[in-house]
């Protein structure tokens, strides 16, 4: 074998070596988003669960306010629907209105004192309270993982190796402009 084979030789194994790396690399980037959505994904189901418990709760004193009642359910099952899916984009709007949905039923329970004094709903209220903040923790964890895999798939040299083996951008979960404008109050109360 000559000095020219061995180099040749030598060159192909470090190519096909780096090649590895990087799409080991990008296997662990894709898994990442897999499992920063499955932590996203649990926290959904518990307050999937604890949603009609808190509706239920609120209807024994709140019999007014039954179109309020009706968005939250109505929006937790859109949520629920869109997680089932897995459509990110569909769960982000789904979100906002569940989001602004709570918001409103929690406004409107200042008008009830009995209901704010139940202990039930105090449970249920922190619970969920507790829910939404884990969520929105998780979502930037998501985020941040979908980001780093994007920017990654997109990057010479792994944008070869990630068209040669199918990898995917992900999906930001992103809420709409509602959701981070400034809440009035005043018509929560109105």
């Amino acid at each position: 074998m000559s000095l020219v084979s061995v180099a040749i030789l030598v060159v192909l194994f470090l190519a096909a070596a780096y090649a590895v790396i990087l799409y080991n690399a990008l296997v662990r980037l894709k898994h990442g988003v897999s499992k920063a959505w499955a932590n996203i994904d649990v926290l959904l189901k518990q307050r999937h669960e604890e949603l009609p418990k808190l509706v239920e709760t609120c209807k024994q004193y709140m019999q007014y306010e039954q179109t309020t009642l009706e968005k939250v359910i109505s929006a937790r099952n859109a949520v629920a629907s869109a997680r089932e899916k897995g459509d990110v984009g569909a769960l982000g709007k789904a979100e906002t209105g569940l989001r602004a949905g709570l918001g409103q039923l929690f406004a409107l329970a200042e008008n009830y004192p009995q209901l704010k004094a139940n202990d039930s709903f105090q449970h249920l209220q922190q619970r969920i309270t507790g829910l939404e903040n884990g969520i929105a923790d998780r979502r930037e964890l998501y985020n941040e993982a979908v980001n780093l895999n994007n920017v990654r798939i997109e990057q010479f040299p792994d944008v070869i190796i990630a068209n040669l083996f199918g990898f995917k951008a992900a999906v930001l979960l992103q809420f709409s402009e509602a959701e981070k404008a400034d809440v009035n109050i005043k018509a929560l109360f109105g």
